[in-house]
């Protein structure tokens, strides 16, 4: 099939990847503009799927807006039989979605309706869900609310991290967009609308509710740090500077909210506690907690901010 495809981050590049193995002819990509980055923060840097479309051959497309005549243009000119979307990172305008003769598929990280929106596999985490997943959807004006083709389920460990989750489903998302891509050819891929119960939307992530807030049980304060990590990461103040919790699992103990309760970073919480397992202070590399432990004095009894 002629395929336009869309996206931008890593976890786009996968399916990318995936389809052009596949022999499908991606006649474009689509993908965010090259923005300011490099170790200076002057250079012009192209997005993951944008490099790795080059490195495909697949023509880049990175345009500003998609809602003028001539963008409803040039996207009619690719002819395409159908449209993939991953994390693109902007809203299709209707004209748009119509134009591909099979219309346009959207590669989801949630198990739809559950976490429509920005940040699907940090909410999962945060929430405490026990499983996550991709779904293949058939986009339309709305966010997130088109009707589902497939889904593939994938547990959420214990530990596991928002990094570890999304890497997951990346590879998982690859092979089920493969998949839905071959059943639409062979006119095989069935649609059924989503159900009205179990919404619920994934708000993108505020800097706001980054800091740990020990007040909590430790069950959520574990979720929290787990859900943020590795980015934008879950943190807590020592001495003036902030210090990310990149790892940390539950722990026994109880004390004041905040409260240092043993010399491996055992923190008591509002109900129970956490032990914290991976750091990161301001300006360093992340480490395990007995090496942050060496140059930090935070002895049993302090309380963390």
């Amino acid at each position: 099939m002629r395929i336009v495809f869309m996206g931008t981050p890593d976890f786009a590049v996968s399916t990318l990847a995936e389809i052009v193995g596949t022999g499908h002819e991606v006649v474009a990509c689509y993908t965010r503009a090259p923005a300011a980055g490099g170790r200076r923060g002057l250079d012009l840097v192209p997005s993951p799927v944008h490099r790795a479309a080059e490195k495909l051959g697949v023509p880049v497309l990175t345009p500003a807006s998609l809602r003028t005549p001539e963008a409803a243009e040039t996207f009619a000119a690719h002819e395409a039989d159908v449209a993939v979307v991953v994390a693109y990172g902007r809203i299709l305008p209707q004209n748009i979605l119509d134009l591909p003769a099979l219309g346009c598929l959207n590669l989801h990280a949630s198990l739809l309706p559950r976490w429509r929106g920005a940040a699907p596999i940090q909410r999962a985490i945060m929430a405490g869900d026990a499983e996550s997943g991709v779904a293949v959807m058939k986009m339309e004006a709305g966010l997130d609310t088109g009707p589902v083709g497939l889904v593939e389920r994938v547990a959420i460990g214990p530990d596991m991290t928002a990094g570890e989750l999304h890497d997951r489903l990346m590879i998982v998302g690859a092979d089920l967009m493969g998949r839905a891509l071959a059943a639409l050819e062979r006119g095989g891929l069935n649609f059924t609308p989503q159900p009205e119960d179990g919404v619920t939307y994934a708000a993108k992530i505020d800097k706001a509710e980054t800091r740990i807030d020990w007040s909590r049980p430790a069950t959520a304060v574990h979720d929290h740090i787990r859900g943020l990590s590795p980015f934008p990461g879950a943190w807590f103040e020592l001495e003036g500077a902030r210090v990310k919790v990149l790892r940390s699992t539950l722990a026994t103990g109880s004390g004041a909210p905040g409260t240092v309760l043993a010399d491996d970073l055992t923190i008591a919480c509002g109900e129970g506690a956490v032990r914290l397992t991976e750091v990161q202070k301001a300006g360093s590399r992340a480490m395990p907690s007995g090496e942050f432990l060496r140059g930090a004095a935070l002895e049993k009894g302090r309380v963390l901010a």
